[in-house]
């Protein structure tokens, strides 16, 4: 596709964006409870776990209707995320330990089903391999439908559970002394989580979509401290890196767009982690190059005989005007406030 048909908002392209701008933003803002849970891995469990559902769904009916494959999806994945809290919660199991196994496990026999469809006389078959690294291209109107639909009703019970789910991602002792079902409301969100990871699924497929529940959540993270500012900046950088993404491949000839998707929000990631306020690198190094820079200008005042330390003059330290405190206020403060001397 050319760059003047882009422009023109041509309907292959708007269908496609809209697709990934969708997925992008639900898996955005369910993806900042699973980072913020320590459970960033579940995606990769569940999306893999989504391979034998979808087998499954094709030679129960023959058919390729994509609802009926992410039905199957949806099942699949979901009773692999119950096994996991199951093994992790009733079991010695670790978490990531259970995570591990289940993926394993699940996308295994995910695997052999896909080999058995290939290798049936079955003309139906073909590109159902699609779901492994997904096919953005092939999606379609109804699709486009059924997943705002989806991802509307799962935005409206993120909105309803609001401080459900903040307390039971920060606390989870405390909402349980406050008599929530923690238990509950630990597999409602994860529920909410396998739908949004299997509305991804056409478009980046099993292999790729972990990538798209964590990334932006990593993104916004570094650029706020607040849960609200956090999950808006996670969805706003999945919807784009969606919509970017689609671009990106229309430009090429053959080019896959789940990939693409995910190296844009991945620069995403990167240019966050360097130029973010207060966390980035890039910032963190500019604030200790001025500090050091006021330290050094101090000190060869200091050397010229004036007198230019008023307290709090470097950072948010007090101090006095001796000439210990000039040169070293972190050593002199203790022993200005125990000996009571501003000299």
């Amino acid at each position: 596709m050319t760059l003047p048909a882009i422009l023109t908002l041509d309907y292959t392209f708007v269908t496609v964006a809209l697709g990934s701008a969708i997925f992008g933003l639900l898996s955005g803002t369910l993806g900042v409870y699973e980072v913020l849970r320590k459970r960033s891995l579940i995606g990769d469990a569940i999306s893999h776990a989504a391979l034998p559902g979808i087998c499954l769904a094709f030679i129960l009916t023959n058919t390729k209707t994509t609802s009926l494959l992410l039905i199957g999806a949806l099942v699949s994945g979901w009773l692999a995320a119950l096994a996991v809290l199951a093994v992790s919660r009733y079991t010695k199991v670790k978490y990531d330990t259970s995570l591990g196994m289940t993926l394993s496990v699940f996308f295994g026999f995910g695997l052999v089903l896909l080999t058995y469809i290939q290798k049936t006389p079955n003309a139906n078959q073909a590109g159902l391999e699609k779901f492994l690294f997904g096919q953005a291209a092939t999606l379609l109107s109804r699709d486009i439908q059924m997943m705002a639909g989806i991802a509307a009703i799962v935005l409206l019970l993120v909105l309803l559970f609001w401080k459900e789910f903040k307390i039971l991602c920060f606390d989870y002792e405390y909402a349980a002394s406050l008599g929530f079902s923690v238990k509950l409301l630990d597999v409602f969100l994860t529920g909410l989580v396998v739908l949004s990871i299997v509305i991804g699924l056409q478009s980046v497929g099993v292999v790729l979509m972990s990538a798209m529940l964590i990334s932006p959540a990593v993104a916004a993270r570094q650029w706020t401290d607040r849960l609200s500012v956090m999950t808006l900046l996670s969805a706003l950088f999945g919807a784009a890196a969606g919509i970017i993404g689609t671009m990106l491949s229309s430009l090429g000839s053959r080019v896959p767009t789940g990939p693409v998707i995910i190296i844009v929000v991945t620069c995403i990631v990167i240019i966050s982690l360097l130029a973010a306020p207060r966390r980035g690198w890039l910032w963190r190094k500019f604030a200790e190059t001025g500090k050091r820079l006021q330290a050094n200008s101090n000190t060869g005042n200091l050397a010229k005989g004036e007198n230019s330390y008023e307290p709090g003059a470097i950072g948010n330290i007090e101090y006095c005007h001796c000439n210990r405190c000039r040169l070293f206020p972190a050593r002199c403060i203790p022993d200005f406030k125990k000996n009571g001397n501003d000299e």
